[in-house]
């Protein structure tokens, strides 16, 4: 077989796994939003067979026929080309699924879904015992998974290259560490300087927060005709397909900003998914597809915290938001940039403010990472969570709900996800930076109301890449050096000065 007629056959073998993986992802974000209580066992069931079914495709001996026949072949000679990009993806993705066997899949993927009705339930009972033999289970799936797939000095490390290719915990650790020391410096000064003044406590109407969060997705350039905002226990955004993009908040009535920041910091996943599968010729290949969690969380951070946190945006948006909120009547722009920005630390990660954000994940990363190593049993984690939470945020959580409880990510297994969030806060920073650079009038733009340039700038140097550059090369490309911490300790170091005057 020729190189040309192996290349068509991996891009339609890859265009009908894209259609099941919708399928797929359909099934996972009904688990979360619409299915009834006593459907998840079944549900569990279903999405291990569309999983079996998955993994037969992605392991399938053909891909490596195909593979072979065109690798040395002139579609991979530019390495920059999309055909050079997809065949090195596919390449890595074949490499890496038929190291883990069939059986481990599914039982990964039932054991995520089992995981996460058995993690909804004990957090709102505060019940760490009844979730512990679920954490248990998935903990010695991921290790096994870790072993399959092989790596060079530890388990985290396979894991965590499964988010993040070609990160290990030697080349995250001096970040996370960079960001906790900084963070730290911020806290403090902060302790003891006056608090900017409270947005009033409502109650919010849910009516009011619902229709002001379409307001300002709109705003931002979310298609409500590609779209569509639902509640769920923890917010999230998926891409069922092209054109398909699902996120969801929960709401608070006491805090409107709650669900705003969540509504904008899950839209910035969706503008990404939008961005790169766009539906056309490139659907169901590596260059239709997020190249990385840091990178994909780096477009919902720099939305949220960049944008949504800035003195322009509320320039514009608090007009729009005192219509749903009369309560808000009085208070200037300054004022809520000020309110939303302050350093206040807390328990929980999804609330946290920028400056304290980066430490709860270096609490999550700590405590995966013995978890994974065997250092820390599961039935010890509430109290080295309660331990942590003390040395790192100097605040222990009243309950397991508060704590350990709190997040989803290890009742689905996704151990080596947390680093991603700091990388992505990383990533944001220095591509915002760089916007800036590249757009002079983004602030004044911003406060009009005009999101469009910076949308347009990222579409062209981010979302429309897809895996065409590793990621850490991606943000490179995009702002010209290679990504550091500095801009963002800049970001947040300048924040603080124009609220508190240090």
């Amino acid at each position: 077989m020729n190189e040309s007629r192996a290349y068509a056959s991996l891009v339609a073998h890859g265009r009908e796994s894209a259609d099941l993986a919708s399928a797929l992802s359909l099934l996972s974000w009904d688990q979360q939003v619409m299915l009834p209580a006593a459907a998840h066992p079944a549900r569990a069931a279903q999405i291990g067979a569309l999983t079996a079914v998955l993994h037969r495709r992605a392991t399938d001996p053909r891909i490596g026929e195909w593979l072979a026949a065109c690798e040395g072949s002139p579609l991979t000679r530019d390495a920059t080309t999309p055909e050079a990009a997809n065949l090195r993806e596919w390449r890595r993705d074949y490499d890496l699924s038929v190291k883990i066997p069939e059986e481990l899949a599914v039982a990964l993927a039932q054991a995520a879904s089992a995981g996460q009705r058995a993690w909804e339930v004990a957090r709102n009972e505060n019940d760490f015992k009844a979730f512990a033999p679920h954490l248990q289970a998935l903990l010695e799936l991921s290790r096994r998974k870790a072993e399959a797939i092989g790596y060079a000095t530890q388990a985290y490390d396979a894991l965590l290259d499964g988010f993040e290719p070609g990160e290990t915990v030697a080349a995250v650790a001096p970040i996370l560490a960079e960001l906790r020391d900084a963070s730290r410096e911020l806290i403090t000064k902060a302790k003891d300087a006056p608090q900017p003044r409270d947005l009033p406590q409502g109650p919010y109407p849910l009516a009011a927060q619902q229709a002001f969060l379409g307001e300002v997705t709109r705003l931002l350039g979310l298609p409500p005709e590609a779209s569509r905002l639902d509640v769920s226990a923890h917010p999230f955004s998926t891409l069922i397909g092209p054109q398909d993009a699902r996120i969801t908040v929960r709401y608070d009535a006491a805090d409107f900003t709650k669900a705003l920041f969540g509504a904008v910091h899950e839209t910035g996943h969706s503008l990404y998914s939008l961005g790169h599968d766009t539906g056309d010729a490139r659907h169901g290949t590596p260059m239709a597809e997020y190249v990385s969690l840091a990178v994909h969380e780096s477009q919902s951070r720099l939305w949220e915290n960049q944008v949504a946190r800035s003195l322009p945006f509320w320039e514009h948006v608090l007009p729009l938001a005192t219509k749903h909120f009369p309560e808000l009547a009085g208070r200037a722009p300054r004022d809520v940039f000020a309110a939303v920005g302050a350093i206040r630390p807390g328990l929980i990660r999804v609330d946290a403010d920028e400056t304290t954000y980066n430490p709860h994940i270096v609490l999550r990363f700590e405590l995966e990472l013995a978890l994974v190593r065997g250092d820390l049993a599961v039935a010890d984690l509430p109290g080295a969570w309660n331990e942590k939470s003390r040395d790192i945020l100097g605040i222990v959580p009243p309950s397991d709900a508060a704590g350990c409880l709190q997040d989803v990510h290890w009742a689905t297994g996704a151990f080596g996800y947390f680093p991603t969030y700091s990388l992505g806060n990383v990533y944001a920073a220095c591509l915002f930076e760089a916007a800036r650079a590249a757009l002079p009038g983004l602030d004044a733009a911003m406060a009009q109301g005009d999101f469009a340039p910076l949308l347009s700038w990222l579409r062209t140097n981010i979302h429309e890449k897809g895996r065409l550059l590793r990621p850490r090369d991606l943000v490179a490309a995009a702002t010209g050096q290679s990504p550091t911490a500095g801009p963002l300790i800049r970001h947040l170091n300048a924040k603080a000065q124009a609220i508190y005057g240090f």
